[in-house]
This record gives C-alpha cells, structure tokens and sequence, in this order.
C-alpha cells in the first residue's frame, strides 16, 4: 500500500515537537488507523530517521534525544533530479559564471541525505558522463543574468556594456524578449531602439547591465528561441544552399542541429507523384562545402541540389567514393 507522502510528512512534524506520541494519539492526529501509523513510522526508519519505540503503559513513538532534521527533506527520484541539474547546468554551460555556486550546492543537499542514498546517488554520478557542447561553454555573469531576466519579466529597457565577438567594446541600450541557453552559451533577444531592429547578444560578453527606467510592450508573437536559431541559420556565410529533400519538415528537422537551417514544407505539384510523400525545402549558409554531401546522405532520402552547382560535384565525388570504398576487397589477415 502507497504511503500518502503528506501524512509521513506531517507525522514527522508531530514527533520533531518533541515528547512520546502514542500510536492512538498520532492515529488520531493523523485520521488513520494505529497499523498505518507503524508503517508510516516504517517508512521514516527507511530514511534513516531516528524514530524509537518507547514501551510501558506511557509509551508511544518519539525521535530520538539530540537528533535535529535538516532543514531539507527529499526522496530519492528528487535528490537524483536535484543533483542530475546541477551537474548537467555545470558540465553543458547552462550556470552562471559563478562555477562553485553548483557545487557547494551539491554538497550542501549531499551533506543532508540519508547515507543510504547518497551512496546510491554517488554511483550514478561516479558511472555519469557529459559530452561536452560544441565550442565549450561560456556562462554568463550572474549579476547579469538575473538582471537582464528581470528586464524581460517586467519589460523594462536595460543599458548594456557589451564586447562583440571582434573585440568592439560598445554601449547600448536593448529592450529584451527573452533568453536562450544554446550549445553552452546563453543569449539575449530583444530590439536596439537606437539601431532599430533585431538584436541578439551573448551574456558572456555583457560586462554590466543595468535597468532603466520606463517600460516597452514586447511583440505579440515573440519565440526567442526561434528568433535566435532562425538567426544563426540566416548568418552570411560564403555559400548559400538550397535542397529539396523527399519528407516533412519534422522528418528533415530529425537529421538537423537545431539552428542549422530552414526547413518549409513544399505544396504538392499538379500532375506529380504524390503518392511517395511531400517535399521540403532545406535552406542553409555556410563557409565550406566539404560537409554538405554527408549531412545531405545522412538523410537516406531522395534529394534534389537547386544551389550551387559546385554541390553538386561535390555530392557526385561523396558518392564514387562511397562506391568505391564498398568495391574493395577486405584485407587479407
């Protein structure tokens, strides 16, 4: 039977008010029955909560002398939760700039657990393994942080002292959307009012931000998120490419990092096949070619080059050496 995590809960309250509870005085506290009242005390002794027995005529349930509950209290599917957050936010960038911030955190819930879990926990952490994202990470300034994140919860303009990626120190004024935390690093959406359009910022190059005063009404349709990966697939690149592939958009999308390109799903042409499926349009900037042909196979979908044409030599060359490489024998020994 499932031990309703309230009455546990505040069956523990009763007991850390100190004294001995009898069985029939927490049964009545509690609106069950003394039997549940056992399982309950049960389910505290599993967590290593020191609850003693106390026998005779006066006797009952108390915690026992000295002890002292921690201020924190989880079960185990929300400690691993807790922990796996932490650890997840400090190896993929997702944190501040303030890198022991995590892990004292950490150590502060480790220190309350039960030793029973926290040796369990040790060996999903100890066994765990992150892949690092693209590029590294580059957390932002806390201070910064938060401050940009009250700008876009209240909609106020805030001032920024910002370092682009050239080196260009510059001050600005931005009326924020929202933030993204992308690859290991963290964005800002919003307008340049002084520029008059769009802007995306990385938090690791703003060294101060401050609120200003007065307000703005933010767009009705606003997804920083997609602003930002539209953004990054849209960059000036040396070539554009475009690509018809047999599928949907969230089939093509499936064989994409996100933020690498466009994808818009065609209408179906009068006196086609459609019977094989839709097509859709891959729209993508890039400094190299050499890549493409083995995104483009990784589709294992038929697919048509509209752009460049130099793709196209390059797609046929993939192939022959695809073919190639099956037509030869495997060595002997």
């Amino acid at each position: 039977m499932a031990r309703p995590l309230a009455r546990v809960l505040a069956l523990l309250e009763l007991l850390q008010s100190g004294g001995v509870r009898t069985a029939a005085e927490l049964a009545g506290r509690l609106h069950v029955d003394e039997r549940t009242v056992r399982r309950y005390v049960d389910h505290l002794l599993d967590l290593d909560i020191p609850v003693e027995s106390v026998r005779g005529r006066y006797g009952g349930y108390r915690l026992s002398p000295g002890y002292r509950m921690p201020p924190l209290m989880l079960s185990d599917d929300e400690a691993l939760a807790v922990l796996l957050g932490l650890l997840a936010g400090q190896r993929t960038g997702a944190t501040t700039s303030a890198g022991t911030a995590g892990e004292t955190a950490a150590a502060k819930i480790r220190r309350v657990l039960p030793e029973r879990l926290r040796r369990r926990l040790d060996a999903v952490l100890d066994s765990l393994a992150f892949t690092a994202p693209p590029g590294g990470s580059a957390a932002p300034d806390t201070a910064v942080l938060l401050t940009v994140a009250d700008a876009v919860r209240h909609h106020r303009p805030v001032s920024v002292e910002y370092t682009a990626g050239g080196g260009r120190h510059s001050a600005r004024t931005l009326h924020p959307h929202g933030l993204v935390a992308h690859r290991g690093r963290w964005y800002v959406t919003g307008v340049d009012p002084a520029a008059g359009g769009d802007r995306t910022l990385r938090l690791d190059r703003i060294a101060v931000a401050t609120l200003l005063a007065g307000s703005f009404v933010p767009p009705a349709r606003c997804d920083p998120a997609e602003h930002l990966l539209s953004g990054f697939a849209t960059a000036p690149y040396r070539h554009e490419v475009t690509v018809r592939v047999q599928g949907t958009v969230e089939q093509v999308h499936a064989r994409l990092p996100a933020g690498l390109a466009l994808v818009t799903e065609l209408p179906p042409v009068s006196g086609t096949d459609t019977a094989s499926g839709p097509w859709s349009r891959v729209e993508l900037r890039a400094e190299r070619l050499d890549w493409v042909p083995a995104l483009l196979a990784s589709f294992d979908r038929p697919f048509v080059v509209e752009r460049p044409d130099a793709l196209r030599h390059l797609v046929a060359q993939f192939a022959a050496r695809l073919a190639d490489s099956v037509r030869q024998p495997p060595p002997h020994g």
